[in-house]
């Protein structure tokens, strides 16, 4: 199929913390448009902060990053700001691990919500919403197989459910690209599963670039075409699943795996 997101290219990116953590080191990295990337590593390692300045939530220090046809850069470059950062987000899908719904308000709201750039405010505030963007959030709930929940307050779901709403919402904005960060941290492995492959689904069927954060070995070979290693804030491994072995998660993590770090060994402790 014709592949309908958007290419993501790093270069030089360096992002410095105010306490002067190096958070990425130099990186140059080129994602493909209609690429689905998992993103590994121990906690610090720099792979949030990866993600998070793909859509401009974490600002970068140096070098410069292009989303389709909008570039973010360092300090001393010229940033996207007001209108055009917005426009960029707006191509940009974002699913967190903690789900950032509105619990008193009902899911479809909750979708509605990925349309917020494309309608006038009034819109927003009576809910007064046109037609055609509640058919296209209804279709968003179809695609994750929750529509049934559609009009049931966000508050009564489950995470899992939950998880699925947000990624519906990511949907409804049409976006170039979904980043997931952490999204399975906090569900158990059967659910985890469930999300992964509403991902997975989303990136071939719709041709959606999609990066996606995880701790979990295991989940990142199984839904991933490509992973990206991270160890103190730059890239150790660039490749498939099948050539990530022993010896390349070790150059990962800076040991040997565990059970912590497989998300069906952890289930049966």
């Amino acid at each position: 199929m014709e592949r309908t997101g958007a290419d993501i290219r790093f270069e030089n990116a360096t992002v410095t913390y105010p306490n002067g953590h190096a958070g990425l080191k130099g990186i140059t990295l080129d994602i493909p448009a209609g690429q689905m990337v998992g993103v590994v590593g121990l906690s610090g390692a720099g792979k949030s902060t990866l993600v998070r300045t793909i859509n401009g939530l974490v600002p970068l220090s140096a070098g410069s990053i292009a989303v389709g046809g909008h570039t973010l850069t360092g300090r001393g470059g010229t940033q996207l700001r007001g209108r055009e950062l917005r426009e960029l987000r707006s191509n940009v899908g974002m699913v967190f691990q903690s789900f950032n719904l509105a619990k008193r308000t009902t899911v479809i709201n909750n979708v509605l919500m990925g349309r917020l750039y494309h309608s006038p405010a009034w819109r927003t505030l009576l809910g007064a919403w046109k037609n055609d963007d509640v058919e296209l959030a209804m279709r968003a709930l179809e695609r994750v197989e929750i529509v049934g929940k559609a009009y049931e307050p966000a508050a009564s779901l489950s995470g899992g459910q939950q998880q699925r709403v947000a990624i519906a919402r990511a949907l409804a904005q049409r976006p170039q690209v979904i980043l997931a960060d952490e999204p399975v941290a906090s569900l158990d492995p059967p659910t985890s599963h469930v999300v992964m492959r509403d991902l997975a689904r989303i990136n071939a069927e719709l041709g959606i670039t999609v990066v996606v954060n995880l701790h979990f070995l295991d989940l990142a070979r199984t839904y991933s075409e490509r992973l990206i290693g991270m160890r103190a804030g730059e890239i150790v491994f660039d490749g498939t699943g099948a050539e990530a072995d022993e010896a390349v998660f070790e150059s990962i993590y800076g040991r040997s795996l565990t059970a912590e770090d497989v998300l069906e060994a952890r289930a049966e402790l």
